[in-house]
């Protein structure tokens, strides 16, 4: 069975611990941070990954997913997350703080969002900041995993009666499986 495609679409913070499907890591290698960067450029502010990714970005951005997605599973339970995971996301938001940076523009003053450090510590620190702001949102105790019994990615329904990661994916599959209990039998 082949890797599947990122499933992308829900918080940023979700589309990061999501690249963890139980079939294997979406973010093994620089390339795969770097095509999944793609992925999300627009939610990322619009910023393009750099030509090389390196392998201390890829590190940092599996640190904050393994810190998030410990978090996600506390704070989902109503649970305190655990100290250092909390310390962790804090501290790569510091690592490339947002400023609004203030301009004129010939007419009024503009005020754009920026972030100071290198490509990586910007998409690290926004990554965390996105963990930060869902970890905060009381929707996190709505957020689930996915039904299906070979998933363990996490959603949070826009519907109370949402019960899959993705209907074409996950969704299908249940429908074809029970389907087939149907009519085998006969």
């Amino acid at each position: 069975m082949s890797t599947p495609a990122p499933l992308i679409g829900e918080p940023l913070a979700l589309d990061l611990v999501n690249t963890r499907p139980a079939t294997g890591d979406l973010l093994a290698t620089p390339g795969d941070l770097r095509a999944w960067w793609a992925l999300q450029a627009e939610r990322l502010g619009g910023t393009v990954p750099p030509e090389e990714v390196g392998p201390a970005d890829l590190a940092a951005v599996q640190a904050v997913r393994e810190h998030t997605a410990r978090a996600l599973a506390c704070a989902r339970r109503g649970e305190e997350p655990a100290a250092a995971d909390l310390a962790a996301l804090n501290q790569a938001q510091r690592a490339a703080p947002a400023i609004s940076g203030l301009a004129w523009d010939g007419a009024a003053v503009t005020a754009a969002r920026r972030r100071d450090g290198s490509p990586g510590q910007c998409l690290t620190a926004q990554l965390a900041e996105a963990a930060a702001e869902l970890l905060a949102d009381p929707a996190v105790a709505r957020i689930r995993e996915c039904e299906a019994h070979d998933c363990v990615l996490l959603f949070l329904p826009a519907h109370p009666r949402r019960r899959w990661c993705s209907a074409t994916r996950c969704g299908n599959r249940a429908r074809v499986a029970r389907h087939y209990q149907r009519h085998k039998a006969e």
